[in-house]
């Protein structure tokens, strides 16, 4: 590839980013989204924060699945434990680091 080309590319993904992430804001209340789309969009920060943990907790780094006493995988079940019993992110957050730190120094 060519300089000029390289920047185009550059500058052409730029713009496609800057116009797709502020599609929204713009436009903000004139095209109003159906509410089958607003209610499929409440999931998406969990399903976004499902995909970056899942991978990392049940893979390890060859690509095959982690074992049983994993302390990635021990600590992810005790925090969905602590998220079902307090419904507290920060709770689950301080609980699921605290069990992992745990497991990774004493065991």
């Amino acid at each position: 590839m060519s300089t000029l080309e390289i920047w185009l590319a550059i500058f052409g993904l730029t713009a496609v980013t800057v116009v797709t992430r502020s599609f929204f804001l713009v436009l903000g209340d004139h095209v109003p989204l159906p509410e089958r789309v607003q209610h499929a969009l409440r999931y998406a920060p969990a399903c976004a924060l499902t995909a970056l943990i899942a991978p990392e907790v049940l893979m390890v780094k060859g690509g095959g699945l982690v074992a049983w006493n994993d302390p990635k995988l021990i600590a992810a079940a005790v925090a969905v434990g602590a998220m079902l019993a307090t419904r507290s992110m920060l709770a689950t957050m301080a609980i699921g680091m605290a069990v992992f730190t745990a497991l990774r120094l004493w065991g």
